[in-house]
């Protein structure tokens, strides 16, 4: 089935109950920091007001997807893994996941395009998070290896 129409069958991500996740995957790579092609990679992170819910998640969610079928990031398009969409109640969020953390261009070229793509404003700040922080963090918060 093609992207388009299998999207046009899913629920809304806003539509989601809390807890529900969606993911998009190249073909054998699995949503998990412990998969071989997403285990040196990282993150791009979203993450959303309460309200944004009901104005900006769809069409963030929406955006991300054709990001991903259209291979908008360019040369770089071959480092992104995936996405996931994660509901939950404190407030929702969205990840654009890259296979190599260390590739500060790849990784960085990435980030501007699809917070451009996302349209937002230049005061916004978006940051990347290597999985291996992540996997280890102690804390809540997991420090931003870039951002844009």
């Amino acid at each position: 089935m093609a992207p388009g129409r299998l999207y046009s069958h899913i629920q809304l991500a806003s539509k989601l109950t809390s807890g529900c996740d969606y993911s998009l995957f190249k073909d054998g790579i699995e949503p998990m920091w412990e998969d071989n092609r997403n285990k040196r990679g990282g993150r791009w992170l979203i993450t959303l007001a309460k309200q944004q819910r009901h104005t900006e998640l769809d069409r963030f969610w929406l955006e991300t997807l054709l990001c991903l079928i259209g291979e908008t990031f360019g040369p770089y398009s071959e480092d992104v893994c995936g996405a996931v969409i994660n509901i939950r109640a404190k407030g929702d969020k969205i990840a654009v996941w890259t296979r190599e953390a260390e590739n500060r261009d790849g990784v960085t070229h990435i980030g501007r395009v699809y917070k451009e793509r996302l349209g937002l404003s230049h005061k916004v700040v978006i940051g990347y998070q290597a999985h291996a922080d992540t996997a280890t963090k102690s804390g809540s918060l997991t420090k931003n290896k870039f951002v844009v």
